[in-house]
């Protein structure tokens, strides 16, 4: 199982928590951050409650459960954004990942460092055995992230997701255990 938090050179990961609440529903609802999210720029102080209520408390395979994860400063406490975890329900110790960063620390290096440790404490202490990730094609942050990452990308669904209100391109992309190469956790 993933114990938290995981520690980097900068960061602390762990598990969204009620002090993160406020600077959560800040960053949010900024219609760049929510532009290839799930969720609108209505996203409310309720909606950050209920999300943080529903954690689950541990991430079991293949239980369907979403964890969203806090990325926090060391020095400061401050969230800087958040990674999300979620493991898929029709496939054994298979994950999916997200990523969100606040707008002020956007280009910081940020998801990089915090989405290394998680996959490396993925692979090594949930035993994981692939991960995946799917991005909007003109997310071309997103693109160049897990490609940075050391994700294949597995191809290109073209107009296959009719999302907030138009047709969009998916990329999938994927990284085995047996690919990937070691963060040292802190």
């Amino acid at each position: 199982m993933l114990a938290f938090p995981l520690t980097t050179e900068r960061f602390e990961v762990s598990p969204l928590a009620p002090a993160d609440a406020a600077r959560f529903t800040e960053y949010r609802p900024d219609p760049g951050t929510a532009r290839f999210q799930s969720w609108t720029p209505a996203w409310s102080q309720a909606d950050t409650a209920t999300l943080i209520g529903a954690q689950p408390r541990g991430l079991r395979s293949q239980s369907g459960a979403w964890l969203q994860i806090a990325v926090r400063d060391r020095t400061s406490g401050a969230l800087v954004g958040d990674v999300a975890v979620h493991a898929l329900i029709d496939q054994p110790h298979t994950y999916e990942l997200g990523v969100t960063i606040a707008p002020a620390h956007r280009g910081t290096g940020a998801s990089t460092e915090a989405l290394e440790a998680l996959i490396d404490a993925l692979f090594h202490r949930q035993h994981s055995h692939r991960l995946l990730a799917f991005t909007d094609t003109r997310n071309k942050p997103a693109r160049r992230l897990f490609r940075r990452l050391g994700f294949r990308h597995e191809g290109c669904a073209v107009q296959a997701d009719w999302f907030k209100g138009e047709w969009s391109s998916l990329d999938s992309w994927a990284l085995l255990r047996s690919e990937h190469r070691p963060y040292v956790l802190r």
